[in-house]
């Protein structure tokens, strides 16, 4: 597997992982890694949610700081894995996405003992039915869940009405674009060129995000209904999310202080239907993801994940890697 310096700069690799094709061609993934200063045989790997891709560096300076070797997977379609020829973020089944994750994970595996799986909204959904889908093999010793994607921020009807139309048009027009999207609003509150502290690419994260798809929606309420219908992982489990949800309004103080994507209370109610060892943590003021709140929200959502680390993650063995044939 050949590595090229990522786009990130020095001490990022990436890897492009091979998928074969669909319906629009060829698909690939693609595998970012940055190594800690020193030899570990524990590794993280990072999944990212919907109109996203990896870009928070200080995630990663968190984890090699802590003597983990940080991966990253940009899914297909998305971020460093969107091929001119296809439709951003588009799927027909979340369980597409397991060819890229059992890649990652055997590549990751080689080399380390103990593996953390990392997801951030719809990525933590994917990350947690992957999660289930593995149980028993011993592939994976722990899950961090950032604001996961469990269920649809809408009213009931609605929830009811979006998912049958998604449905509906799925087969027949799986293109089809749907009435919803993710508020502008969001996106402008982290961009440092609107409202917020990080730089991310546009292209790959538009301001305006990218057009909800019948065969995506329908995806991911399959997912999160497999979900309602409870899980059996088996390694510890921490889901993290703020204390509030908010409206997204123009103007409002409120969206630099609450979740303005999903509904948090949606997320605290399934989360107990992951598996039998869960720890919940909610952090006030915390934004959508988590990592991009201000402080001192960020703070304790860092001081939080290295306790639950060194509770659960801490008694595994950590020895020189493996060199790499």
């Amino acid at each position: 597997m050949e590595a090229t310096q990522d786009v990130l700069g020095p001490g990022y690799e990436a890897f492009r992982l091979p998928l074969g094709r669909d319906a629009e061609g060829e698909v690939v993934a693609t595998l970012v890694r940055r190594r800690a200063a020193e030899p570990t045989r524990r590794a993280v790997l990072y999944v990212h949610g919907f109109v996203d891709y990896f870009f928070q560096t200080h995630l990663a300076d968190f984890y090699v700081e802590r003597g983990y070797d940080f991966y990253a997977l940009d899914l297909r379609k998305y971020g460093r894995s969107l091929l001119e020829h296809q439709t951003p973020n588009m799927i027909h089944s979340l369980t597409d996405y397991f060819a890229e994750l059992d890649e990652a994970v055997r590549i990751i595996r080689a080399d380390h003992d103990l593996l953390l799986l990392n997801g951030h909204s719809t990525g933590g959904l994917i990350s947690a039915l992957w999660a289930d889908r593995v149980q028993g093999r011993g592939v994976v010793d722990g899950l961090f869940l950032n604001s996961p994607f469990f269920d649809i921020n809408a009213p009931a009807v609605m929830r009811r009405f979006g998912a049958g139309l998604a449905r509906t048009l799925a087969r027949p027009r799986p293109h089809a674009k749907l009435p919803a999207a993710v508020s502008e609003l969001y996106p402008r509150s982290i961009h440092r060129d609107h409202d917020g502290e990080w730089d991310f690419d546009l292209a790959w994260k538009p301001i305006e995000g990218f057009p909800v798809r019948a065969a995506w929606l329908a995806a991911v309420r399959r997912g999160q209904l497999r979900l309602h219908r409870g899980l059996g992982i088996d390694v510890p489990v921490l889901v993290m999310c703020s204390t509030r949800s908010v409206k997204p309004r123009p103007g409002s103080d409120e969206l630099t202080r609450a979740d303005a994507v999903l509904d948090v209370e949606q997320i605290a109610r399934w989360s107990n239907r992951l598996g039998r060892h869960l720890t919940l943590v909610r952090i006030e003021d915390g934004l959508h993801d988590l990592v991009l709140s201000a402080e001192p929200a960020r703070e304790r959502t860092f001081a939080e994940l290295e306790r639950w680390m060194g509770a659960y993650l801490s008694a595994s063995p950590v020895s020189s890697r493996v060199p790499s044939s």
